[in-house]
């Protein structure tokens, strides 16, 4: 994705010097498809990244799936998570897999070292290796192979662009952006498929999951109703302890869920307001697209600017190795102006 079009979003100050820029695009739409605020070249295609989450379990709910296996709104809330590997989710996530007579074996998606401390640390003393239990996308495979036995497709190399449960995700994905089909796709970092779409196609697909009973028809409205509540009453399974989905999601409560995604992408859905955002940032710095994201939900109202996550994210301090504040993140006007 090329910046050349894209303004400055974030900046990173010295002292009074801007150290570093961080370039990119968003859009703001309504469930109408409106775009009520953008930046950048909302046009263009992109790879989303994990920011589609819940796009992509959309079949696990409308398929009737999830009520087949009996899935509580937890379990839904992984199948959209990018989590950070805690003990308590990969549990969470092998419990899944054993009530479908199934295991860490059948996953797809590749060992990966747990982003949380406290289990890191407890599997080094034990001499434990990465597992695919802590990937941080073993919640949204585990519905991958949930919907495989509904679909009675074999579970064996469910990620293959053209198995049943990818071409069920590709379908959803492509109805709720409005991407042109067959969808530019690549692999992504857990080896399914991730399908490219426009900024203003994945607000206008959030607009329609914030109000999912006038974007969407029948059960597609329902089960996206679901996957966006479970994501809102399950925070710490979404992402994990001080990571930005779980705090932003906390602080914001029912005034908006957020999902980021590798390389600078983020989403969020404002239900009182209607409203879907996405964004990327151009050379997919994490922290410059959370203080995006921050801001944004400061400016459309869904946080509130002195909430301690706010502040976090919004405008977090740089500091050296003696603890000393050399600097900070800062959005930029491009974001903040209403």
């Amino acid at each position: 994705m090329t910046d050349a079009a894209d303004p400055v979003l974030v900046q990173a100050t010295r002292g009074a010097f801007v150290e570093r820029s961080h370039r990119g695009a968003y859009a703001v739409a309504e469930v109408s498809g409106d775009v009520v605020a953008a930046a950048g070249d909302v046009d263009r295609l992109f790879l989303p990244r994990s920011s589609v989450k819940l796009l992509q379990a959309l079949p696990l709910v409308e398929s009737g799936a999830a009520d087949a296996f009996r899935l509580d709104p937890r379990r839904l809330a992984l199948a959209c998570a990018s989590h950070q590997g805690s003990a308590t989710h990969a549990s969470a996530v092998a419990e899944w897999l054993a009530a479908l007579d199934l295991g860490e074996p059948d996953l797809m998606c590749g060992p990966q070292v747990s982003s949380d401390a406290a289990t890191r640390a407890a599997m080094r003393a034990a001499g434990e290796g990465p597992r695919q239990l802590h990937n941080n996308c073993s919640g949204k495979h585990a519905g991958f192979l949930t919907l495989a036995r509904h679909l009675s497709a074999p579970t064996a190399d469910y990620i293959a662009v053209d198995h049943p449960v990818q071409r069920a995700a590709a379908e959803a994905f492509a109805e709720a952006t409005g991407a042109a089909e067959p969808l530019a796709w690549a692999v992504d970092g857990c080896s399914a498929p991730n399908f490219a779409c426009s900024l203003r196609g994945l607000a206008h697909a959030m607009a329609r999951v914030a109000r999912p009973h006038e974007g969407f028809r029948g059960v597609r409205a329902t089960a996206a109703a679901r996957l966006r509540d479970a994501m809102a009453a399950h925070p710490f399974d979404v992402a994990g302890e001080g990571r930005a989905c779980t705090a932003l999601i906390e602080a914001c409560a029912s005034r908006a869920v957020v999902k980021t995604g590798a390389e600078g992408a983020f989403t969020a859905i404002l239900p009182e307001r209607g409203l879907g955002i996405a964004l990327k940032i151009a050379d997919g710095d994490t922290r410059a697209a959370e203080c995006a994201m921050a801001a944004l939900l400061v400016r459309f109202g869904a946080l509130d600017p002195a909430h301690p996550a706010a502040v976090r994210y919004l405008t977090p301090a740089l500091r050296n190795r003696r603890d000393v504040v050399t600097g900070s993140i800062r959005p930029t006007a491009t974001l903040t102006a209403s």
